[in-house]
């Protein structure tokens, strides 16, 4: 007996295109920036004609607050392998440096556009939501690293969620500028030799492993 033929939902089709898109766009995004960048651009620099960007998106705000909701899905677990895997605090360390290093080098235009938007979202309203969620998802990210790090370790950590996500991220944001004007892995190296300072420091030892309490 043949089998019947499955017709593909319209709305996944719809929203298998729009990511299709979101791909594109990310890619064109990170090259030109948010100021530079249109629906017009975005065809130019894609196989997509102006006229089917257009039909999925209404706006260039449309498109980039997609984007960037599309952005946060596949990049907020980037690290839980690592956390996931690790058996000792040096074998956490290690396998962060080294996905921090793997990221700036792979990625660097998606990181920039991210600075870009995070910025931008301070004088467009329409930014602001999609980018307070995804700071927010960052920084669960990053405070997930950081208690299995004080587990591993049996201490205490002394900072909360947003102290961490803070210095992490203007230590990575200093990295990033820095291997984009010089790409010879000198600032990648001194990006894994803060981390590994820092980590420590953010510790206490006299007392048990206990997550500290979120403060937002």
């Amino acid at each position: 007996m043949a089998l019947a033929r499955v017709r593909p939902n319209p709305v996944d089709k719809h929203d298998v295109r729009r990511r299709a898109l979101a791909e594109s766009a990310l890619r064109t995004l990170g090259e030109l920036g948010y100021a530079k960048f249109s629906l017009r651009e975005m065809a130019s620099h894609s196989e997509f004609t102006h006229g089917v960007v257009h039909y999925y998106f209404a706006d260039k705000l449309d498109l980039i607050v997609y984007c960037v909701q599309y952005y946060k899905a596949s990049c907020v677990t980037r690290y839980d392998e690592v956390v996931a895997d690790s058996n000792t605090p040096d074998e956490l360390v290690q396998g962060f440096t080294d996905k921090l290093r793997e990221t700036i080098v792979d990625e660097a235009p998606i990181h920039r556009l991210w600075y870009d938007l995070r910025s931008q979202s301070m004088f467009e309203p329409a930014l602001k939501d999609a980018v307070t969620q995804i700071d927010g998802s960052l920084a669960d990210m990053i405070w997930r690293v950081l208690v299995r790090y004080a587990q591993l370790a049996d201490v205490s950590l002394v900072i909360d969620r947003d102290e961490a996500y803070g210095m992490l991220d203007g230590i990575f944001l200093q990295a990033l500028l820095g291997h984009q004007r010089e790409p010879d892995g000198l600032h990648l190296d001194r990006l894994v030799e803060q981390v590994r300072r820092m980590l420590p420091l953010l510790t206490s030892c006299a007392t048990p492993v206990v997550a500290a309490q979120r403060r937002r």
